[in-house]
């Protein structure tokens, strides 16, 4: 006998609850989707130390101190969590992964296997609805919102962390970081300061809650900053950016832009101007022998890159410009009507096979009206490229606005089959239209003609 189901219990669908992320915010239930918790570490306790630093004098071993052990917990983010977890772009050896895994923690910006998992997301989503960071909702939500906001972690794009997962300095941390966090993060620079010159309380609110602070919001910017401020010299389909103020804010990684194209790179600055305190850290310990395996994409490939950015950046500039009408867009003309218009007081001029009308153009010519009079009607192709002026690359774009059909036939003339080619030979910009380099106009003819009829 089936035995009737219990009304006391719920039924499956019942269980299943919508994530506070995916509900609307409104005035009644905005503190739930606040993550209290990342509040507290990431704006409380530095409020606090801020208001702690009104009476807490600042000594100046504490403040060196201070600024010392920032760039070691810098470091360890940019060098350990970031380039060497998140992207393995080089390896490391076990101490110089233990001492990076510990200052990381020092950074206080959550375990190497978490910070490595958004940030691979944040990669291969970038800038869409699975980027647990994407500046596309706003900068203030790239930089902090998405910490303080509580988000549903299923809507956060998965990644492969098989690597983390199976080492062991990854594991450990993880699991001991709360432990990591208060000696890394609190108690050794207070250690320091107490020890070093007595001032306790100095190293736990400058060294300590203060230097957390600074450390955390230079990070931060690399998800803000660095997806909004600079230039995009290798491709401007996604957000990154390159700027020097994100690189001196962020140890280096504000070449953001290369960093999101070459993303195995051990570098983020390519240059030897740009500033990259990162990228000599891990160089100096590889010649010490804690770091190998520096990898590095083929300059060849990194000039690609930026010469079809430059390209790219070209066309978008051309497809503004008025290039005259394409040759292929040209009526034809027979050479009877060409000059029968011509003799009726039209201003046509034949160069090249292409005819012109230059009606309103003779009283601006430099040369002088008489001469630009003397080729109207005739083949001008010598007159205009050396037979009476060699015209200049100016003058040549200049021309081709004033398109107005193509000659056919007569054994001089070969524009029309050239145009005809046009489809196959020439390369040709994203808006489809032929790409025409200096000195490459169809009206420029590559010798003088010896003769011409209105020389």
């Amino acid at each position: 006998m089936s035995s009737k189901p219990d009304a006391s219990r719920p039924r499956a669908a019942d269980t299943k609850k919508v994530h506070i992320a995916d509900t609307q915010m409104t005035r009644q239930n905005w503190y739930k989707h606040v993550n209290w918790l990342n509040v507290t570490f990431i704006i409380g306790i530095p409020l606090a130390g801020c208001i702690q630093a009104f009476w807490v004098p600042l000594q100046l071993k504490t403040a060196i101190w201070a600024v010392i052990y920032y760039f070691f917990t810098g470091l360890g983010i940019t060098a350990g969590y970031h380039r060497l977890w998140a992207h393995c772009s080089y390896s490391a050896t076990l101490p110089l992964r233990i001492w990076l895994a510990l200052v990381g923690g020092g950074a206080v910006e959550g375990s190497i296997r978490w910070w490595a998992r958004d940030h691979r997301a944040h990669h291969r989503y970038t800038d869409t609805d699975k980027d647990p960071y994407s500046v596309r909702k706003g900068l203030l939500y790239s930089h902090l919102g998405w910490m303080v906001m509580k988000q549903n972690p299923k809507r956060i794009g998965r990644t492969d962390i098989t690597d983390l997962n199976e080492d062991p300095v990854v594991v450990w941390q993880h699991r001991n970081y709360i432990k990591v966090v208060l000696t890394m993060g609190l108690i050794v620079p207070m250690l320091v300061s107490g020890l070093g010159w007595g001032d306790w309380y100095g190293g736990f609110v400058y060294a300590g809650i203060l230097r957390i602070f600074f450390v955390q919001q230079a990070t931060f910017c690399v998800n803000s900053l660095a997806h909004w401020l600079g230039d995009q010299p290798f491709d401007d389909r996604n957000s990154p950016r390159d700027h020097i103020i994100t690189a001196l804010v962020t140890l280096g990684e504000g070449y953001h832009n290369f960093h999101h194209e070459f993303p195995s790179d051990y570098r983020n600055a390519i240059e030897w101007h740009q500033y990259d305190p990162t990228k000599w850290t891990i160089w100096t310990c590889k010649q010490l022998g804690l770091a190998y395996d520096l990898k590095q994409f083929r300059s060849n490939e990194i000039e690609k890159g930026r010469v079809q950015q430059l390209q790219k950046k070209i066309d978008q500039k051309r497809a503004k410009l008025d290039w005259g009408t394409p040759l292929d867009q040209l009526p034809v003309m027979e050479w009877d009507d060409y000059v029968e218009q011509a003799k009726n007081g039209r201003g046509l001029i034949s160069i090249a096979g292409v005819v012109h009308d230059v009606t309103d153009f003779i009283k601006d010519h430099p040369g002088g009206k008489a001469m630009i009079k003397s080729g109207l009607g005739k083949d001008a192709t010598a007159m205009f490229n050396g037979g009476v002026y060699y015209h200049s690359n100016g003058a040549h774009n200049l021309l081709s606005t004033m398109r107005v059909g193509v000659i056919r036939g007569g054994g001089e003339v070969e524009i029309w089959k050239r145009a005809q080619k046009e489809n196959s030979e020439y390369v040709r910009d994203e808006t489809g239209q032929r790409i025409i380099r200096a000195g490459q106009q169809v009206t420029k003819i590559p010798e003088p003609i010896p003769t011409a009829d209105a020389a």
